[in-house]
């Protein structure tokens, strides 16, 4: 028998262990049976790999996914490994080939598909070909819990009682539930020896943000990462379609993935994204089982996923190769409704029910953490951890309040209507708007009418959606999404409990109200002489005067107080072009001053890339007769020094590709150009 360190080295060229695998190769050497849990991207198959090599007879992988299949036995035969794979995707030649090659006693790993076990000829061909160990990829498929269950999946427990050999079973997955289920199918009920490895990913950001125009969100998002690859996954088909679209019109590579679409284009996607460089697919959760794409940059969920098993699966697929990825997920009340609604209106017993709802509350915990999201994502795995430095809530913490009061008020409004109503006729109430359907109800006349006026009513909505992710009110399936209170909110009504919710999501959305209630008083002065302006500019390029600017642009322009052409560039509604004609007009309306930008620098307002030009301009200046002041003075055009901010190059041979500096200006100039670009 092989010694598997030996293998590691000469096979797979790997000089030690990742950790965890270590203990999962002995077990499995050793013919224990085995459950290992292992992240994504956490070098699951070498578990199976090598003991199969160390091992005499036949290893059997049970795999879902041929393309799966197909890159392993492709892998391994590089390796010099003999391995095969009997899929419905193979040509007769192909099956041929590993018909002699298990004849012939050199085939070491044999991958088949799970439905291959319902035909009758398997067990003898895996008896006859000395099968000495069970390795199942993708174990959870055997659950009724998973997003992927596999009838064929039920017959490997069958399977391994009659040919009597141990089986390893791998999976991602983690929850109580799965692993329950894992073992009563595959192990006949007895505990195998179970690895639960270290399920953090600490090269992967952790972002999530409340929705707010979400398509503008994602294109920022894949806009601020131009050029690498990315998934967008959507909760419908045609979302997919409609987000690939928008990202294409805003200059990215980018195409969509769905159920619905048919095998061959489907088998397209799949080969482009692995093939090329950039790209981003918007897809279904249909898409990335199986994907072993090593430098995947960045995944953004426009749409809140099922539970923390599958959002982790889905982030998972980022940053294989370990290097720096990022991800963002957008959520926001609807997505809570939609999932409570698919839950409580599946065929489901009611236990199975209630848990669904409970693996959402741990993932809607996660979308309302109030400090680091990594030590809530780990402990849900039963993982202790130090805040991680490397979430948004450690970058930047969340600004927290006592809301104790103000979610009494709202449970109050709640019930004294008697649990029949949505969040937005609760907030007519505790805001005292006299709305036609509280006047009819006589719903002014009850005592919480107006308690609520000291938060705006976009406010309100934002503690009603932390409510919804606390599990305090849930939406009703029989009243058309009525809320009603739930037991873990009584504690609170009664005095017992106080409640910490984000501020800066309540305030994040009163800043955003004034578009719809036009502006406050102290504003109004501004937005008329914006206004004015506006009036102007029309009736001199003979136009109506939404052409010049909708007035929500000019609202947000009075909202947020530009202070630069950057700032300018950031209000929605102002593109390259208007910016260029108008928003020095505008800007010295609200600064009453005046700001020139050189054009070329005018091209990157409001990007990320402005800021780096800024700093290569005054490092410019400031190095442009030398460090001691005393040389010849050299300097570089303002349509260079755009062309570096935007290629952000890291060595000075592309420093001097990308602006042509000569070695004189490359001297004075490279050092201090390339810290800027490396952001030091």
């Amino acid at each position: 028998m092989h010694h598997p360190r030996e293998l590691l080295a000469t096979v797979f060229g790997y000089g030690a262990f990742r950790p965890g695998q270590e203990e999962i190769v002995e077990a499995v050497l050793e013919g224990r049976d085995t459950l290992a849990i292992m992240p994504t991207g956490g070098g699951k198959s070498l578990c199976f790999q090598l003991p199969a090599l160390c091992r005499d007879g036949v290893t059997v992988v049970i795999s879902p996914l041929i393309a799966l299949m197909r890159d392993q036995v492709r892998s391994l035969r590089e390796a010099g490994v003999e391995a095969g794979a009997l899929t419905s995707g193979n040509t007769d030649e192909e099956t041929e080939a590993v018909f002699q090659a298990l004849d012939e006693g050199r085939l070491k790993l044999l991958y088949m598909a799970p439905e291959r076990l319902a035909s009758p000829g398997t067990m003898g061909l895996l008896r006859r070909i000395g099968t000495r160990l069970i390795a199942v990829d993708e174990a959870h498929c055997v659950s009724q819990w998973g997003h992927d269950f596999r009838p064929d999946y039920l017959r490997i427990g069958e399977l391994k009682q009659s040919l009597g050999v141990p089986l390893a079973a791998f999976t991602a997955t983690a929850d109580e539930e799965t692993r329950a289920e894992i073992v009563t199918r595959l192990f006949g009920g007895v505990e195998p020896a179970t690895f639960l490895r270290g399920f953090d990913r600490p090269n992967i950001h952790l972002a999530f943000a409340v929705k707010d125009n979400p398509r503008r969100q994602i294109l920022d998002f894949a806009g601020a990462r131009k050029g690498q690859s990315g998934i967008v996954y959507c909760g419908t088909r045609s979302k997919t379609e409609v987000l690939a679209q928008a990202l294409r019109e805003a200059g990215h590579a980018a195409c969509h993935y769905h159920g619905g679409m048919e095998a061959e284009d489907r088998r397209g996607v799949e080969v482009r994204f692995q093939q090329e460089d950039g790209l981003i697919v918007c897809a279904t959760i249909a898409f990335g089982m199986g994907i072993d794409k090593p430098d995947i940059r960045w995944v953004a969920h426009a749409d809140l996923s099922k539970s923390i098993e599958a959002y982790y699966q889905e982030i998972g697929r980022a940053g294989r190769d370990g290097a720096p990825a990022e991800t963002l997920t957008l959520y926001g009340p609807d997505d809570i409704r939609l999932r409570r609604s698919q839950i409580d209106e599946s065929q489901a017993p009611l236990d199975r029910k209630q848990a669904d709802h409970a693996r959402l509350n741990a993932l809607l915990g996660l979308a309302e953490a109030t400090a680091c999201r990594r030590q809530v994502l780990l402990s849900y795995f039963g993982e202790a951890s130090e805040p991680c430095g490397n979430c948004d809530l450690c970058d930047r913490p969340a600004q927290l309040f006592d809301a104790t009061d103000a979610v009494r008020k709202a449970l109050s409004a709640v019930l004294r209507t008697g649990e029949s109503f949505g969040a937005g006729h609760l907030i007519d109430i505790l805001t005292g708007a006299e709305t036609p359907k509280v006047r009819e109800r006589g719903h002014d006349a009850l005592p919480t009418f107006g308690v609520g006026r000291d938060l705006s009513k976009t406010a309100w909505g934002a503690v009603f959606r932390q409510m919804m992710g606390r599990d305090l009110l849930r939406p009703d399936p029989d009243r058309f999404g009525a809320l009603r209170m739930t037991e873990g909110a009584r504690p609170i009504l009664r005095g017992e409990e106080t409640i910490t919710l984000r501020r800066d999501t309540v305030q994040a959305a009163q800043q955003r109200t004034a578009v719809k209630t036009l502006v406050s008083e102290e504003d109004a002065p501004l937005l008329s002489a914006l206004k004015a302006k506006r009036r102007a500019l029309a009736e001199a390029a003979r136009v109506p005067a939404y052409v010049i600017f909708p007035d929500r642009t000019l609202i947000e322009m009075v909202e947020r107080r530009p202070a630069s052409m950057d700032d300018m560039a950031r209000i929605s509604g102002i593109g390259a072009k208007k910016l260029e004609s108008y928003g020095a007009a505008f800007l010295a309306v609200i600064t009453g001053a005046t700001e020139n930008l050189h054009p070329q620098r005018l091209r990157l307002a409001g990007q990320p890339a402005a800021d780096i030009f800024d700093r290569l301009a005054e490092a410019q200046l400031r190095l442009m007769r030398g460090e001691d002041g005393i040389e010849k003075p050299l300097s570089l055009s303002q349509s260079v020094l755009r062309r570096i901010a935007e290629a952000r190059p890291t060595t000075l041979a592309d420093l001097d590709r990308v602006g042509d500096l000569g070695a004189a200006k490359l001297e004075r100039f490279g050092t201090a150009f390339l810290a800027i670009c490396r952001g030091d």
